[in-house]
């Protein structure tokens, strides 16, 4: 739960797991993100919508604290991490899980060493053993018994994202962040990818968030979706209220991505 600290603001509630305040991140002139305003929701699904060049990546990358806003606030369980230095800022992302797009293995390891990789780079005081019992444990939760050996090449499209997932939750984070976990899959395999995000974040009680262009997983997994455009947060809310709301940018946005309304209605009713 949230110490609240004498100077946090009193709109920032327990419920809030991470706050993006008045946000705007410039390059030079080239100004990316311009005043975002995002409250994610302790124990939710959020979805960030948009296409590219929006600002999706810029935005991941705050979130997870690899660069620092230009204006504005980015709060962590209540903690204003902006000001902070290197190594407290360490500290910070450790709380956080990434699973990058197409899993991003390391060929050259096997699924045990894979997963491995953040255990030993930050447990230090684990055994070999310790780890290796720890990694077996979390490939078995994720259904992914008597792979610790293989190599990702031997995997498939599906396996090889439930391995990413398995390395993301290693150091047991609060918030797992997933960089367009359905691209370049197929239907069934992105279905299966949206139902892994949802059983992850109700087996290990985590906050999602998820960057993502593809309309159809949005509408299976988000509680709350935000659409991208130009750097801006142009529409939120859940859904049904982006689908079939008051905002014709929004509507605009997801007839223009090929997927059909009548199709969003059925998920989401």
């Amino acid at each position: 739960m949230m110490n609240r600290a004498p100077d946090t603001p009193e709109w920032l509630l327990p419920e809030h797991h991470v706050v993006l305040d008045g946000i705007t991140k410039a390059y030079g002139k080239t100004v990316v993100l311009s005043d975002i305003n995002i409250r994610f929701q302790r124990h939710q699904t959020a979805v960030i919508i948009g296409g590219s060049g929006a600002g999706k990546t810029t935005l991941l990358r705050l979130l997870i604290g690899l660069e620092k806003p230009t204006v504005g606030h980015i709060w962590v369980d209540g903690q204003d991490i902006t000001p902070l230095g290197d190594y407290a800022m360490n500290k910070v992302r450790q709380r956080f899980g990434m699973v990058f797009q197409y899993a991003a293995l390391l060929d050259s390891l096997t699924v045990l060493d894979n997963v491995a990789f953040t255990l030993r780079e930050h447990r230090k005081d684990l055994s070999k053993r310790q780890i290796k019992e720890k990694v077996v444990t979390m490939l078995n939760q994720l259904g992914l018994v008597d792979k610790e050996h293989h190599m990702p090449s031997e995997l498939s499209g599906g396996q090889r994202k439930r391995v990413g997932l398995a390395r993301a939750l290693m150091l047991e984070p609060s918030v797992l962040v997933y960089d367009e976990p359905t691209s370049g899959l197929d239907p069934n395999t992105s279905r299966m990818v949206d139902d892994l995000i949802e059983e992850t974040r109700d087996r290990f009680n985590v906050t999602s968030v998820v960057i993502s262009h593809d309309m159809a997983s949005c509408f299976r997994i988000a509680h709350r979706a935000y659409l991208l455009i130009e750097g801006k947060v142009a529409a939120e809310g859940t859904p049904a209220e982006l689908a079939f709301g008051d905002s014709a940018i929004s509507r605009d946005f997801i007839a223009n991505s090929g997927v059909s309304l009548d199709m969003l209605k059925r998920i989401v009713d």
